[in-house]
């Protein structure tokens, strides 16, 4: 799929965080390692989009394990050492009381221009709103999303941004809908009419394929916060419904949404289909930029034909070697490694592997297996504190095969994605929307292992290009037929085509990058957004033309 060069709308992205570099911690998992990879790979493909969030002063949180292995939080301030002050300041209501933010921007990492928004040190008079990534519930949320939503387009009114459309990336941004309402209605126009002329401007992307995940507050909570803006009570009902739905915003206020794979928009559209008002939920499936997270060693190797194994090797010893500074583990880097990095919560089930010590337990002591294990639960979640806990205890229980690093970020992710024989991958379908650090692994020759879920069913090819865990199966009982299959599969096929099929595995490698290549790349993810979604929403807007590429 190829963009259109004669019409390129100019997009504002805004989501609540960014992964750009493990230098720059304002991120703390997929989503702000996806809205990072947009803004490199739109610096790549030289088209007009900039990014809006916030300058979290004290990142998401570092995690540290004491000698239990429990997590514990802290929060050191940073300095926005990587972000220019633009000189802008804009000043946002939030419970009555006036809040100014600076705005930083940084093109630092290759990216394409991003915004922050900053209301200053975290022990400032309000420092409390843009200190912490998803600090709290209630009131602090709000504060933070109004910071992004009605703060992120007045920073770009008064940076001069010719901005056509705006994309809002999850929930957290639709508060930048009431903005543009209320500057429309300022010009004359009806809320109805100001509405359906937002409509024409936004975008949403969907990721959370459960309804209990989906962010929602008191209609009364979000007027005392001020995050009416100008609106009445009736009208955020029509908008958001009582109380006040977060993704309910954004498709209502969207002309086009999107869910992250196939599988998650057929899900997405499944959820909401009882909701009255919605933009169409189209499927475009995520992608990863390539020059960030594939190895250059196995990016010539495969461009010029060769085998991949030897750059694989030097990646694994890499891996290893930052395993055992991180951990005091020394792991074999001729015996199978496979590997698991993501949120630590339960429904990607990463302790799955170990529900039949019976058969994982002699893996491990004769060291079959090894697993390297990394996840960052949430400050507040005491239940993915103690899946921490627990792999931390199986780690101490076989240190010549399992190892766990603490405080995962995307340094841990790259190493990881590149370093890893076998990408495990278990969550419990459908709740994986997407689930890019598989294609991160695929990209480098890394053999997923995987639930056949979120992207994983656009490409498997058991057996060819990595192996697939049961037959998609939902519902009661699916925890035991998951295991059940995890397990005929990784003895039966994965671990003898390891010890046993070496030029087999080494084809498999192949076929897993080219798999990738193409099709799990943010180019052809930002290419169809364009083609799909930019383009036919701009198409309507007037005047239809393409502003000039300049920056603040």
């Amino acid at each position: 799929m190829h963009a259109d060069r004669r019409f390129r709308p100019y997009v504002a992205f805004f989501c609540m965080e960014y992964g750009l570099s493990h230098r720059f911690p304002v991120y703390s998992g997929g989503l702000g390692i996806l809205a990072g990879d947009i803004l490199k790979t739109a610096r790549d493909l030289d088209l007009p989009l900039v990014g809006v969030g916030i300058l979290w002063r004290q990142g998401y949180t570092r995690q540290v394990l004491d000698e239990h292995g429990w997590p514990h939080d802290e929060f050191p301030h940073y300095t926005p050492d990587f972000c220019d002050d633009t000189g802008v300041r804009v000043e946002v209501t939030i419970r009555g009381e006036p809040v100014s933010f600076q705005v930083w921007k940084t093109e630092a990492f290759g990216n394409n221009p991003l915004y922050l928004l900053d209301a200053g040190p975290p022990d400032g008079a309000h420092g409390w709103i843009t200190g912490r990534l998803y600090n709290g519930h209630g009131p602090a949320r709000i504060a933070q999303e109004m910071a992004l939503g009605i703060g992120g387009v007045r920073a770009l009114r008064a940076l001069g941004e010719p901005v056509q459309l705006y994309h809002f990336n999850e929930g957290h941004a639709v508060l930048a809908a009431t903005e543009l309402i209320r500057e429309k209605r300022e010009r004359g126009l009806s809320f109805r009419a100001a509405w359906e002329a937002t409509r024409d401007e936004v975008i949403f992307t969907t990721h959370t394929p459960v309804m209990a995940g989906n962010e929602s507050h008191p209609l009364g909570l979000l007027e005392e916060m001020g995050a009416f803006n100008g609106l009445s009570r009736e009208e955020m009902v029509a908008l958001g419904g009582d109380p006040f739905t977060m993704p309910v915003a954004g498709l209502r206020v969207a002309s086009y949404a999107n869910g992250v794979s196939k599988m998650h928009g057929a899900t997405a559209r499944k959820m909401w289909e009882d909701v009255e008002g919605t933009a169409p939920i189209l499927s475009i499936t995520n992608g990863v930029h390539a020059g960030t997270w594939q190895d250059e060693r196995i990016r010539r190797a495969f461009g010029e034909g060769r085998d991949l194994w030897e750059p694989h090797m030097q990646a694994k010893e890499n891996l290893l070697a930052e395993v055992h500074r991180r951990t005091g583990h020394e792991l074999n880097p001729e015996r199978l490694l496979i590997g698991f990095a993501r949120r630590a919560v339960p429904y990607k089930r990463p302790t799955l592997i170990f529900d039949r010590p019976d058969v994982t337990e002699p893996l491990l002591e004769q060291q079959t297996i090894q697993l390297v294990f990394s996840g960052k639960a949430h400050p507040e979640d005491d239940a993915g504190k103690h899946l921490v806990q627990a792999i931390w205890r199986m780690s101490q229980r076989f240190p010549r095969s399992v190892a766990f690093l603490p405080d995962y970020d995307m340094e841990i992710g790259a190493l990881m994605t590149r370093g890893c024989d076998v990408w495990l991958n278990t969550p419990q379908r459908p709740l994986e929307a997407s689930g890019t650090s598989g294609m991160k692994a695929a990209l480098n020759g890394v053999l997923n292992l995987s639930v056949l879920d979120g992207w994983w069913p656009e490409t498997v090819r058991h057996g060819v290009n990595g192996w697939q865990i049961d037959q998609g199966y939902e519902g009661p009982g699916q925890d035991h037929r998951d295991l059940l299959s995890l397990f005929q599969v990784l003895v039966d096929e994965v671990i003898p085509a390891y010890y046993e099929e070496p030029s087999r595995w080494r084809q498999m490698m192949r076929e897993s990058v080219a798999a990738c290549a193409g099709r799990f790349t943010s180019d052809r993810m930002l290419v169809e957004y364009l083609n799909l979604m930019y383009q036919p929403a701009a198409a309507v807007l007037q005047p239809l033309r393409e502003p000039e590429p300049q920056h603040a």
